[in-house]
C-alpha cells in the first residue's frame, strides 16, 4: 500500500539511494518520486506538488545547490533537506545560509531523516 501524505521528492544520481529512500519515507507516511537528476525534477509534473524536497548536492549537471537557487528564483520555496558524504564544513555553512532545513550526511540514521522531515513539515 502506498503512502498518501505529503509528497517527498528524492533527487539523487546514486541509484541506491533512490530505490532505498521510498520504501523509508513510505513507513514515515509520505508520498514519495524520485529523480536521478536536477533537469529531470524540473521538468516533471511532481515539481509543484512537492511538499520536501530531498537533495544530494554533489551531482552532474545541476548540483543541488543550483536547483534549490534555480527554485528560489521561480518563486518555489519548497523546503529542502541536503544529503552528501561531503564532511566539508564550508558546504555544510552554505547550506544552511541558503536556507536548508537540514544537511544529513551520508549515512544518515532513520531518526535523524524523520526529524529533518518533521521539522520541514512543520510537525514537532
Amino acid at each position: 500500500m502506498r503512502a498518501v501524505g505529503p509528497l517527498v521528492c528524492v533527487v539523487d544520481d546514486d541509484k541506491s539511494i533512490r530505490e532505498s529512500l521510498p520504501d523509508l519515507l513510505n513507513e514515515f507516511g509520505y508520498s514519495v518520486c524520485t529523480f536521478s537528476s536536477a533537469q529531470e525534477f524540473l521538468q516533471s509534473a511532481a515539481l509543484d506538488r512537492t511538499a520536501v524536497l530531498i537533495l544530494d548536492i554533489a551531482m552532474p549537471g545541476m548540483t543541488g545547490l543550483e536547483l534549490q537557487t534555480e527554485l528560489k528564483h521561480r518563486g518555489n520555496l519548497v523546503p529542502v533537506i541536503f544529503i552528501t558524504a561531503n564532511r566539508d564544513k564550508a558546504i555544510h555553512s552554505q547550506v544552511a545560509a541558503q536556507g536548508a532545513t537540514a544537511c544529513l550526511l551520508k549515512p544518515f540514521s532513520d531518526t535523524d531523516l524523520l526529524e529533518a522531515l518533521n521539522s520541514a513539515v512543520g510537525i514537532r
